[in-house]
């Protein structure tokens, strides 16, 4: 493999190294990659498909739950195949412009995902707070219109990545000690002035990711405040026990995530294979744990999988 890197050449080509100092760990590496991303897909088409097809499951609860589920398709479609790639065929090699794809769709899919857990929150604060105007504030309608919202803010705002990148040229390196393309980690392989770049990304991950973040604490403590107005002990543990697996999706989700988000930027002293270990597991775990998660917790959707595995069986 040659690899120019100097003064006047741009890279076109860029190779993958995997996981850094686990090289020779690869193929074990593959075994949870496989497994997780096999759950993945069954576990979250599974979803779908049983939200679609069941109309007692099309309330608005379930309906951003097959969003999620969507999302979590395309997720981990982007990423793992390319890394599995990696560790069976040794495949490292790959375009600049359909590194920039990968990264178009892996960044907009994430700000997607993180705009549909703020959804859900928005859901659990609407159904506790005022149960009886529930069905009437989430119409299918207003659905639609904040799936398309969704859609348009995660996607617009990654759009002019790809001129960002597209206007540098690269120099430096064309190795990538990583499994996936991501904006940041492209751009400092250029020669040029990446400051604009740096202050995009950062002002996407706090416009998006940051702020509904801090949208989902406020409407957890609106819930938690009405919560704790109940005078029953069990009415209020029945409540909190419908927000239990959006919570622990959201902590899944969000830990991990903006932990690798940050960590290319700001902490330089992280060993590399942990990095990019931590930043494939905030992409397989949520996207393998959240059918698992609410198909235990959810009474209708675990009865409704029982129901279409039963049938399968006869």
């Amino acid at each position: 493999m040659t690899v120019f890197n100097h003064t006047g050449v741009s890279h076109t080509v860029f190779y993958f190294v995997g996981i850094p100092g686990l090289e020779d760990q690869h193929v074990w590496i593959s075994i949870p990659f496989f497994i997780s991303y096999v759950i993945a897909l069954l576990g979250n088409s599974l979803l779908i498909f049983i939200i679609l097809t069941k109309r007692s499951l099309h309330e608005p609860m379930y309906l951003f739950l097959c969003m999620l589920s969507g999302a979590d398709l395309v997720l981990s479609t982007c990423t793992v195949p390319q890394a599995l790639a990696i560790f069976w065929f040794n495949a490292r090699e790959i375009s600049l412009d359909r590194c920039i794809t990968q990264l178009f769709f892996t960044h907009s899919t994430f700000i997607s995902r993180s705009g549909v857990l703020l959804v859900m929150a928005f859901d659990r604060y609407i159904a506790i707070c005022y149960p009886l105007r529930y069905t009437t504030i989430l119409t299918q309608t207003l659905i639609g219109k904040i799936g398309v919202t969704i859609f348009l803010r995660s996607y617009g705002t990654i759009f002019p990545i790809i001129f960002l990148l597209k206007r540098l040229s690269f120099c430096k390196s064309n190795i990538f000690p990583t499994t996936v393309c991501e904006h940041i980690a492209v751009a400092k392989f250029s020669c040029d002035d990446i400051r604009v770049n740096f202050w995009y990304g950062f002002f996407v991950l706090l416009s998006t990711v940051t702020l509904d973040v801090v949208l989902i604490f406020v409407s957890y403590m609106l819930i938690l405040c009405a919560v704790f107005l109940i005078p029953s002990r069990d009415a209020r543990h029945k409540t909190l026990n419908t927000c239990g697996s959006h919570a622990c999706v959201i902590i899944l989700f969000y830990g991990p995530g903006i932990f690798s988000a940050f960590t290319p930027r700001f902490a330089h002293h992280i060993l590399p294979h942990v990095h990019i270990l931590l930043a494939n597991v905030c992409i397989l775990a949520p996207t393998m744990l959240n059918p698992i998660i609410y198909g235990i917790k959810t009474k209708q959707i675990r009865d409704q999988v029982s129901q279409v595995l039963c049938q399968k069986k006869i």
